[in-house]
């Protein structure tokens, strides 16, 4: 038996507007190589000059995640030769990184919480992009020196959950305290993956793998599962020593495999060593003092959400997982919304119909509508049914208000006693012969009544009060 050893490096990209060491643009989507200058390009004579604001939002992070900030920290050069690297070398930090030891906790399946422990966050600067186009390759270096956050984990995790659950915290957290937007698809969060097996009980670390810039949850989880077969199979062939070696590995999409690229250096080979353009960077505590005030993070939401709102921890924490679907949560609350109707009305109705992969940015109907129609429920003015109803109308035409739907679709739920007696005693005498086998001792024709009642109302009739006298007629 193998237990699996699983340790991250996530790379985010903040959101400053400017590069790490220059003034150029860090904006995507640009016409290729339009973002540059000499020092982007490592031309000679260029000299970095370090951004301030990427300084600040790693003493953000530091607070979200309780580790210490390192006020004297250094930069190195990190040696190596790609066609998107023109300088040679990456401006990065090796011995004294910007942020030290942290943490973060994760839920398990089993509703337990497990820590993970953060070794180190560093800045460094990113390379360009190489096109690949047939049989021609091509360079952008807009992104050349736009500032990363590397998030380095301790190799905590063993299995593919729990390194979900640490990257879906993090993606989360980043986003929170509003230093990366974290869009994966604009690769402005991925990681790099590292794993290794062992027999289970032992604490020795094996040989890893690491499997490059994935940014993607549903193929990292694949591609540990692929990675992890792959090292059990060969332990078990006997083939270990000859299969699984230090190296970096890329996954496929195509295939679902992860596919050797180049052997994995050590840090011998990058030739680190201080980089003489740049003094240390160094951290006053008014600096820190000024910048450790972060927002509200996600564990603290779910804390507040079940105490104060008193909905299950389960929905809370579904709800924090987004930052942009706490600010739509808290925004009925807001406009006196019930919560627990709420969290029903948002993460059941309105998510369920905005489909797989649509967040509730693309919604076509705000938070103060979608409060409106819970608010209606609450006050007995519609139906849950009709708020149904309600619902997929405004969604194909916002121009309209709940109240104007409402009084549109006909489904004002109606309340008043006289209207919905004079209904049950146009049911009652329509249906003799049932009401005999009611009073007979058949208790299950109620809910036909009940349901006739609702018919010949066209579901306006407030369920409540249509039971309430229904009951009152059959047996009175």
């Amino acid at each position: 038996m193998f237990e699996t050893v699983i340790g991250l490096e996530v790379h985010a990209q903040l959101n400053t507007k400017t590069k790490l060491w220059c003034g150029c643009a860090t904006s995507f989507g640009a016409k290729p190589n339009t973002n540059i200058c000499p020092t982007c390009i490592g031309l000679p004579g260029a000299l970095p000059s370090i951004n301030e604001q990427a300084v600040y939002k790693s003493i953000a992070l530091s607070t979200a995640i309780g580790a210490s900030i390192n006020q004297k920290s250094i930069f190195n050069r990190k040696n190596y030769f790609y066609p998107d690297l023109p300088t040679g070398y990456q401006i990065s930090q090796f011995e004294v990184p910007i942020v030290g030891e942290g943490a973060v906790d994760i839920e398990l399946e089993n509703g337990e919480t497990k820590t993970i422990s953060i070794l180190r966050a560093h800045l460094e600067n990113d390379a360009g992009k190489n096109i690949h186009d047939g049989a021609r390759s091509k360079v952008d270096l807009n992104r050349a020196g736009t500032p990363l956050l590397e998030i380095v984990s301790n190799p905590d995790m063993s299995n593919c959950f729990e390194a979900i659950a640490y990257l879906k915290k993090l993606h989360s957290i980043v986003r929170y305290i509003d230093i990366s937007d974290a869009n994966m698809q604009e690769g402005s969060f991925r990681c790099d993956v590292n794993i290794s097996i062992r027999p289970v009980g032992d604490t020795k670390l094996y040989t890893r793998a690491e499997i490059k810039n994935m940014n993607s949850f549903k193929f990292i989880d694949k591609a540990i599962k692929y990675e992890v077969a792959r090292q059990t199979a060969a332990w078990e062939d006997g083939t270990y020593d000859d299969e699984v070696v230090q190296e970096t590995r890329l996954y496929d999409v195509a295939t679902g495999e992860t596919k050797s690229m180049r052997g994995k250096e050590d840090a011998a080979d990058y030739r680190y060593f201080p980089d003489p353009d740049l003094l240390p960077l160094i951290i006053t505590d008014d600096m820190i003092k000024a910048h450790k005030d972060i927002p509200e993070l996600p564990a603290q939401k779910v804390v507040r959400y079940t105490q104060q709102y008193n909905i299950k921890k389960a929905d809370a924490l579904q709800i924090v997982s987004d930052k942009n679907l706490a600010r739509y949560f808290e925004t009925m609350i807001d406009h006196k919304a019930d919560a627990k109707l709420s969290v029903s009305w948002l993460c059941v109705e309105l998510l369920g119909r905005l489909g797989d992969g649509e967040d509730i940015t693309h919604s076509p109907i705000g938070a103060d509508k979608l409060s409106a129609i819970v608010s209606a429920i609450s006050s007995g003015s519609i139906s849950g049914k009709a708020g149904k109803q309600v619902l997929d109308y405004i969604m194909t035409d916002d121009s309209i208000t709940v109240e104007q739907t409402i009084e549109k679709l006909g489904l004002k739920q109606q309340s008043d006693d006289k209207a919905i007696q004079k209904i049950i005693d146009e049911v009652l005498s329509s249906n003799p012969d049932k009401v005999e086998q009611y009073k007979n001792g058949k208790d299950k024709l109620f809910g036909f009544f009940v349901g006739q009642v609702m018919k010949q109302s066209r579901g306006t009739a407030n369920p409540q009060v249509a039971n309430k006298l229904l009951k009152e007629k059959l047996d009175g």
